[in-house]
């Protein structure tokens, strides 16, 4: 049961991140920003962001292959 909970959780931010991805996402801000004159200290906030954003997708990205790797051991098992 914990399998299917995680795995759902796991499928809603996969759909929560590229929900954020299509309407705009850090694109979006970079654009705004370099149309306005804005703060050093706010762009060096905005890169940060990306990063941690592409962090978090490989991460997800990762979780997925464990969880995937541990479906198909405990399938093999059955």
């Amino acid at each position: 049961m914990e399998g299917i909970t995680l795995l759902i959780a796991v499928v809603a931010l996969i759909i929560a991140i590229l929900a954020y991805q299509r309407t705009g996402g850090i694109t979006e801000l970079r654009q705004q920003l370099e149309s306005k004159t804005s703060s050093p200290d706010l762009k060096k906030q905005i890169e940060a962001l990306g990063a941690m954003t592409e962090a978090l997708r490989e991460k997800t990205a990762d979780a997925l292959d464990r969880l995937e790797k541990m479906i198909r051991k405990t399938e093999k098992g059955e």
